[in-house]
């Protein structure tokens, strides 16, 4: 196998300071999100306190691929994780006595730099499997599921970090804490980054951050349609749902809901990642053409939409909140991480399959930017549709998302394919 050795040790380096940031990624939102809730905002207004993080993350991987190009790889991851500490310590400076819509303003700011800092990380993070994973042997499926699945395992321990430090040293003390560990992780990183990664190349057109492969364009299609099926409900709806069944409106009871809430939140997302790593395995991924995983994309995004269509028909049936369609909530949902986690390998995998080293970057700032697109669509909806229609409509929208996902997926090709119909 062409291992590459030259450039494991900065994998690992750059892996770890993914790892760092999406620590305090995941404890940031639940800390803005049940903070907030508390102050007794709407579940459209905490929609709000996102949308800028997610507009800002459309823009910034558009550009960032570029950047990247131009300046190299480690800039952008650098400069992600210095504009998340100042995010950290800006948010810091919240007073609790501004008017709702300041208040409002302000975070939604705030997220807006945090947006920018987690998606230069992650472009960074993800450009530099393409350009270090072995060549050979499903060598980058490997790297690719390990690098995601353990950055959605931490992102989910962040969750439980940010229900944790709110209900024990509180809103302030959290953030600043977490700012002073991301600036420790930023200072280790610039002395001691190793080699491996490119420095850029001056004279890249910022026009070629659009991408002419049909099979780029759909993917990222696909990727707008499935994490708009995943924050419908996830970012707003579900721990607004949760929050309401298990608090009574005392402090302890707050208290056990933020817990249950980030303890929820965290599981799932640990289990997304686990799976995401486990996906080559289970997709035996070294020894299968490409064609045949393109079509497991479809097979598995099919089967995806199946899970919030059932689980929103169980919500219309009980017409409100009940002990048991909480547990079939807990229980369906979990299957729907599992089966979304093989889909977002499927499609963080492809990415880089159907890319070429000499345009990395920018394919893949492109392929994130429809990400960022879809967790913006997955946010607005997800404030828009707990507040009109409830469960029902909210797991509904999801399935019809999936379905969506499922037919640009259709439209994949192998790459010989799809090059030779242009």
């Amino acid at each position: 196998m062409s291992a590459r050795p030259e450039g494991l040790a900065a994998y690992v380096a750059v892996t770890a300071a993914y790892w760092a940031f999406m620590l305090t990624d995941g404890a940031l939102r639940m800390l803005v999100l049940l903070h907030f809730h508390t102050l007794g905002f709407s579940p459209v207004q905490l929609a709000y306190l996102f949308v800028l993080y997610e507009i800002a993350g459309m823009v910034t991987n558009l550009s960032a691929g570029w950047i990247a190009a131009r300046f190299g790889l480690t800039s952008t991851l650098y400069a992600g994780l210095a504009i998340q500490v100042a995010a950290l310590l800006a948010l810091a400076r919240l007073d609790p006595g501004w008017a709702v819509g300041l208040s409002v303003a302000y975070v939604m700011v705030v997220q807006g730099a945090s947006g920018v800092a987690k998606d230069l990380a992650k472009m960074s993070s993800k450009s530099a499997v393409k350009l270090l994973a072995p060549t050979e042997g499903g060598g980058l499926f490997r790297w690719v599921a390990v690098l995601t699945g353990s950055k959605n395992a931490v992102k989910g321990l962040g969750f439980l970090l940010g229900a944790a430090l709110l209900a024990t040293v509180g809103f302030v003390w959290a953030v600043l804490g977490m700012a002073a560990v991301l600036a420790a992780i930023l200072v280790a990183v610039l002395l001691f980054m190793p080699p491996g990664l490119p420095k850029g190349k001056k004279g890249v057109p910022f026009a070629e951050v659009f991408s002419d492969s049909a099979n780029v364009n759909w993917l990222s299609a696909a990727r707008v349609a499935l994490f708009g099926a995943r924050d419908v409900w996830f970012v707003v709806g579900l721990p607004v749902y949760f929050y309401a069944v298990l608090s009574d409106g005392t402090e302890a009871g707050d208290r056990a809901a933020f817990f249950t809430v980030g303890s929820f939140m965290a599981v799932w997302i640990i289990l997304y990642g686990g799976v995401q790593a486990w996906a080559p395995r289970l997709l035996s991924a070294a020894t299968r053409p490409e064609a045949e995983l393109i079509a497991a994309a479809r097979r598995w995004a099919g089967a995806l939409a199946v899970v919030p269509a059932l689980l929103a028909a169980l919500a219309l049936a009980a017409g409100g909140p009940a002990p048991w369609l909480t547990a079939a909530l807990i229980a369906g949902l979990l299957v729907f991480g599992a089966i979304f986690a093989v889909n977002s390998s499927l499609h963080s995998y492809l990415i880089l399959a159907f890319t070429q080293e000499a345009r990395v970057t920018m394919d893949v700032g492109f392929y994130y930017m429809a990400n960022a697109g879809g967790r913006l669509l997955g946010t607005v909806l997800s404030g828009a549709t707990y507040q009109a229609g409830g469960l029902p409509l909210m797991l509904g929208t999801a399935a019809v998302l999936v379905g969506l996902s499922a037919l640009a997926a259709a439209r994949l090709r192998p790459v010989g394919v799809a090059a030779g119909a242009g």
